[in-house]
């Protein structure tokens, strides 16, 4: 993977004719669209980080319409410069990462049905959309991204250094908390887009720890319900420079692993 020029993603087979054909879109999907972002973002102004809160303005989501990628792009393009790339849904690592080293994120366009409002097995777009692209007008936030998703390229064969850093974007980008004024907001996708884990996140019920590094890669975490850990930021300019911490623990952990 190292070998590969860092704009290989551009010609892989998995992308061609990826898009979102926004006029395919039913009545029920809007409806979806509106029932999800009403109910979740009556939660928000008080829970949620105030670079989402200002994200989600400049990139200009409504309950009424569905999010629309061309425009996100255009938006994006004047703040970050980042953009989102329609993929079919779960993708493989090597090309998860490698879009987003290339400052593409991922995004599939199907919308949940309304037997499925409140829980789903794979995200949909709601959750990319909503949860996810407002923190992509935050600069220090796509610097971490962006140069996290090279340090995996660089293991990319290596599964457990793959499952390290997975810990790192599990615990940071979907179920990251910060600490805004005093106060403990919530800047995680996955806590974003799901009402109940805003509350019980912010609660007393699940365990508070400070951003660490170590500690994070030594946490394995759950896809099937609400964590019982958090760990809290004080800005975002500490995920960005945490970089260096988070190679050499993970060069550290993976030769460990190597020798035994």
């Amino acid at each position: 993977m190292t070998n590969k020029p860092k704009e290989w993603v551009f010609s892989d087979p998995r992308l061609i004719e990826m898009r979102q054909d926004y006029a395919a879109y039913q009545e029920e999907d809007f409806k979806v669209w509106k029932i999800l972002f009403e109910r979740q973002f009556a939660n928000l102004p008080k829970t949620a980080s105030k670079a989402y809160l200002d994200g989600i303005k400049e990139i200009n989501f409504t309950a009424d319409r569905i999010a629309d990628f061309e425009d996100v792009n255009k938006r994006l393009a004047k703040s970050t410069g980042w953009a989102i790339q329609v993929v079919p849904g779960l993708i493989d690592d090597d090309l998860f990462f490698g879009l987003m080293n290339n400052k593409r994120f991922c995004s599939s366009t199907w919308l949940r049905k309304m037997e499925q409002l409140d829980y789903l097995e794979e995200p949909d777009m709601f959750h990319d959309a909503f949860a996810h692209m407002p923190m992509l007008t935050n600069q220090h936030y796509v610097d971490f991204l962006e140069n996290l998703s090279g340090i995996a390229l660089k293991y990319i064969d290596n599964k457990w250094a793959i499952e390290l850093l997975s810990r790192i974007y599990w615990f940071t980008i979907e179920f990251g908390l910060i600490r805004e004024d005093g106060e403990i907001k919530i800047y995680g996708a996955g806590i974003l887009s799901s009402a109940g884990e805003t509350k019980y996140s912010l609660s007393d019920e699940p365990s508070h720890y400070e951003y660490n590094v170590r500690r994070i890669m030594n946490t394995p975490y759950w896809k099937d319900k609400f964590q019982d850990k958090y760990f809290i930021i004080e800005g975002y300019e500490q995920l960005y420079e945490s970089l260096a911490e988070i190679e050499g623990v993970l060069e550290e952990m993976v030769s460990e692993a190597a020798q035994k």
